[in-house]
């Protein structure tokens, strides 16, 4: 990992917490005063993303969310926007998860005009693309996520405003790892395409998600190009967030 690149470690809560769950974020603002050496984000449900930003004032931990609409406004019943997320507190977004590419049939060009839409507000745009097991097993993999990435990203991405999460759908929430040779040769690939198209490819974060836990974050976090890690049902438990980042970088 390039010394300019402070690591990551950004939690996606998906779908869980209430109100109840600020006494969790608490435990993480706690932790997370003493490692200095990696960023934290936590993206809850949009619906706790005032309330934590509202918690997590002055701390180490910035929130983020997990989804955002194309537009700044207008009759989309049940959407938000990147500027209404903003408002909230929120300082990041996710952006083409699996979850809501296969889910929501959420295209190349939809993940594309979402993360611009990110850019307009002021948040900094966390672009995910991964393969399913299908197309790993027919050795398309790298055929993917190069177009993934080619259809997925804005022209103008900088350091400031766009980290690309690297998270194989077959191994996220199944326990499943690929093998560190396969996230090097990755997110390798990732870093070599964002060279071909964009000028600030080496100063992008490339995270890694799937399956990331305390016992596998110090092997994982190791491989080259890997800048820190989006995770999931780990998470949501400060205890086992907390020991990632302790295990990765302390």
């Amino acid at each position: 990992m390039a010394l300019d690149r402070v690591p990551l470690l950004a939690g996606n809560w998906k779908m869980n917490g209430l109100r109840a769950g600020v006494r969790e974020l608490e435990r993480v603002i706690v932790g997370a005063a003493e490692l200095s050496t990696v960023e934290i984000l936590v993206c809850p449900p949009a619906t706790l993303v005032f309330a934590f930003a509202v918690e997590a004032h002055g701390s180490r931990v910035s929130i983020g969310a997990q989804d955002c609409h194309p537009e700044p406004s207008g009759a989309y019943t049940g959407d938000i926007a990147a500027e209404m997320l903003a408002d909230a507190g929120a300082s990041a977004v996710i952006v083409g998860h699996s979850e809501r590419r296969s889910l929501h049939g959420e295209s190349d060009g939809a993940v594309r005009a979402k993360a611009l839409a990110a850019h307009r507000a002021g948040l900094v745009a966390i672009i995910c693309v991964g393969e399913t097991r299908d197309q790993r097993d027919r050795g398309r993999t790298l055929d993917v996520i190069g177009s993934q990435i080619d259809g997925s990203l804005p022209g103008a991405i900088t350091a400031a405003n766009t980290v690309i999460a690297y998270e194989p759908v077959w191994a996220i929430g199944t326990g499943l790892t690929p093998t560190t040779n396969d996230v090097a040769e990755v997110h390798g690939f990732i870093r070599e395409r964002l060279a071909q198209r964009h000028g600030a490819a080496q100063d992008l974060r490339l995270l890694y998600g799937g399956s990331v836990k305390p016992s596998n974050a110090k092997e994982l976090m190791a491989v080259a190009n890997v800048d820190g890690a989006l995770v999931g049902g780990a998470s949501l438990k400060a205890e086992d967030f907390l020991g990632i980042a302790t295990a990765a970088y302390r």
